[in-house]
């Protein structure tokens, strides 16, 4: 068995971790054992996933498996766009100069707010009572 090149790229997003494997193939995209039109059922959830191939013009040269743990379907798609856009990086550093201005390469850093004491949520609290 020849050894297959591969570019790693490890993706984050809210509370999910994209942990992906690019090689040459015909764009297949596997996620978890699963396919990518299975795995993640919201069309513009996986047009969001393939934006870094459109950048690039790469789409359908590589084949990606991905596995992803953690948060929702939303995170998990972010950031599993940030793992596809670090292992492209790898494949060709001068693809930063596309990806970097589309924001591809920015790790988006918004995440839950933590909850405090003497709230219901984050900032929610009770209603105010005069008597």
């Amino acid at each position: 068995m020849a050894n297959k090149v591969q570019y790693k790229g490890t993706g984050r997003r809210k509370e999910s971790v994209a942990r992906v494997i690019l090689s040459a193939g015909t764009g297949k995209i596997t996620i978890n054992g699963r396919d990518f039109e299975e795995y993640i059922p919201s069309a513009m959830l996986r047009l969001d996933v393939m934006q870094p191939f459109g950048v690039t013009e790469t789409t359908g040269q590589f084949d990606v498996e991905a596995n992803i743990y953690g948060g929702g379907l939303s995170g998990q798609a972010g950031a599993l766009r940030l793992g596809i856009t670090r292992a492209l990086m790898e494949v060709n550093p001068d693809y930063r100069k596309t990806l970097k201005p589309a924001g591809f390469v920015t790790r988006d850093p918004r995440a839950k707010e933590r909850k405090k004491y003497g709230l219901k949520k984050a900032r929610k609290a009770s209603q105010f009572s005069k008597r």
